[in-house]
Formats: C-alpha cells, structure tokens, sequence
C-alpha cells in the first residue's frame, strides 16, 4: 500500500519561485550600480593628476543600453563631452588623446617608452571580488524585499 506525503509550505515555494522569474529590472539596475560605483571610485582615485586635475574629473559611469531583459552593465570610461579637452594635436599634426597616453604609456620624442598607470583597468582586477560582494549584497537585499512584496 502507497503511502502519500505532502510538503509542507510547497505552493508557498512555488508562488515565491514564479515570482523569482519576475524580477523587476530595477533590482538588477541597481546591484549593478553598485557594483560599478567602487570602479569608478578606485579609477577616480587611481587616476594620474596631471596639470589640471581634469583626468579624474572625466571619468564617468554610463549604462549600456539595455539588449537583453535581466542584464545590466555600465561602463567606466572617459567622458565624451571632453574629448575636445583631452585630444591634442602635435606640431606633425597627429592626434594624440591624453588618457589613452596615460592608460597605455606612450612614446617619447627621443624614442623612449613611458608606460602607463593602467588605472582604469586596474580600478576593475584590484577590486574584482569587492565588486562581486556588493552585487551579490544589493542584489539579494532588493530580491528580499520583491519577495516580501515590498
């Protein structure tokens, strides 16, 4: 003869799953800020200071235009609005960008190479975990408060 078993709390189970699948796009908005905050804030830090202070000033965090639903990623770069601050152009008329020369290195008049601080991809190796930390915290705090249905 078949014994039959019941779980306890299973349709509450169920209901918290298909909510799960629902996630609103601001819960993943935001962890991702979060995340992309302490880049910024270690390539701001990181940042040579240059004459004018504008290097770290330029450093921005803009949101990729959303492709896939659930996804979201910002990108710490240089800001475009000063592009005309930051490209120079030689006396043998080539184009050089400052925080291209900065990032990279690049070539002295005398054929010598100056490397470069790397501090926008530095900003990202140096605080990987950190940044998967956060992610993880505000993710799992703006999900609680979904499931709540707060």
């Amino acid at each position: 003869m078949a014994k039959r078993s019941e779980i306890v709390g299973m349709e509450d189970l169920l209901n918290m799953v298909k909510k799960l699948e629902k996630v609103p796009q601001r819960v993943v908005n935001k962890a991702a800020r979060a995340g992309a905050s302490i880049a910024r804030k270690a390539a701001k830090n990181n940042a040579p200071e240059g004459e004018t202070g504008e290097l770290k000033k330029g450093i921005i965090m803009r949101k990729e235009r959303r492709v896939k639903a659930g996804k979201a990623v910002f990108d710490i770069m240089m800001d475009p609005a000063k592009s005309d601050i930051f490209a120079k152009i030689g006396k043998n008329g080539q184009r050089a960008y400052y925080p291209a020369s900065q990032e990279y290195g690049f070539m002295t008049v005398d054929g010598g190479f100056v490397p470069g601080y790397h501090f926008l991809r530095n900003s990202l190796q140096d605080n990987a975990t950190d940044i998967e930390k956060k992610v993880v915290e505000v993710a799992g705090k703006e999900i609680d408060k979904v499931m709540k249905g707060g």
